[in-house]
């Protein structure tokens, strides 16, 4: 029962963190902002109008929204979110879990070639480029968590004897794969300075040059799978701070929700102080990443034996 009402609790409060991000940012800019729920608003007002398709898309344009919001929360099921344990587990899913994002972005990627608009062509290939570099660290780090666990199941990570946390004896290396993995969440879900969300200028943009040809409710839904996908990122990262299974009840969602309430104003903070990088650096800051968790690799192999 509580595994349920988890998953119900964060398919519901998703839409909600990301009004976090646009509430801090508008304090450094000296702004009162959007209500939180904003994205709620944005999603119904989605919902209630039509679809728009050009003569020149196929099915595949159709199902990429689909596929896209799907795998983001398939994904869901796999995470032991607030400590609970999660719907679905087994060993070897944490490498399942991560190519069902991989399936997501594919056909997001697609269903913006099959528009056949040189411009979402072109964000399409930045996207792949970009998500290649990242996985790269994202690998490194589940190396890292199988020299620690000797596990390769997600929820084994977050709970038993071997759970790591950042308050654990290994904490200070699992600072560097923390930091890693906050940058792979600005890469992932583009974020500044890897993309610029609120931009809509062709040239600059990634993510949201891929989806200008969708509306209605297939837009909801891609927007709606981003924010599953932003809230697993956030959370794999609350759960490396703190290790959630140690409590139960209200107390491990009051410190899951608040450690999500950290995540999220840490981008928002991120995006105030920080402008948007040049094309060209973006892979070095992506690699800089897996430079971190290489280096944490390493300390694995010898002072953490």
């Amino acid at each position: 029962m509580e595994t349920y009402l988890s998953l119900a609790i964060a398919i519901l409060a998703a839409p909600l963190f990301p009004g976090i991000i646009l509430k801090v940012k508008a304090f450094f800019a000296g702004k009162k902002g959007p209500p939180l729920l904003i994205k709620y608003y944005i999603l119904a007002k989605l919902l209630r109008k039509g679809s728009v398709y050009s003569t020149s898309t196929s099915f595949v344009f159709q199902l990429g929204p689909i596929v896209s919001f799907a795998t983001a929360l398939i994904v869901l099921l796999f995470f032991p979110l607030a400590g609970a344990n999660p719907l679905l587990s087994f060993h070897g899913d944490v490498i399942v879990l991560f190519y069902l994002l991989g399936i997501g972005r594919f056909f997001t990627v697609v269903a913006a070639l099959d528009t056949a608009s040189p411009f979402e062509g072109m964000g399409a290939a930045r996207e792949v480029f970009f998500s290649c570099i990242a996985e790269i660290t994202v690998f490194a780090v589940l190396v890292v968590f199988y020299r620690l666990t000797g596990s390769l199941s997600f929820a084994e990570y977050f709970s038993g004897d071997n759970s790591i946390s950042l308050m654990s004896d290994k904490g200070a290396l699992l600072l560097l794969v923390i930091v890693s993995m906050f940058m792979v969440l600005l890469t992932e879900n583009s974020r500044v300075p890897v993309d610029d969300p609120a931009t809509h200028l062709e040239l600059t943009m990634i993510h949201e040059v891929m989806i200008l040809d969708h509306s209605g409710p297939d837009l909801a839904l891609i927007e709606l799978g981003a924010f599953y996908k932003l809230f697993f990122y956030s959370s794999f990262i609350a759960n490396l701070i703190y290790p959630l299974s140690s409590l139960s009840g209200f107390s491990s969602w009051a410190l899951f929700l608040g450690l999500l309430v950290l995540v999220y104003a840490a981008i928002g903070l991120t995006e105030s102080i920080m402008a948007r990088f040049k094309m060209n650096l973006v892979p070095q800051f992506i690699l800089t990443s897996f430079a971190l968790v290489f280096f944490a690799s390493i300390l694995t192999m010898g002072v953490f034996q």
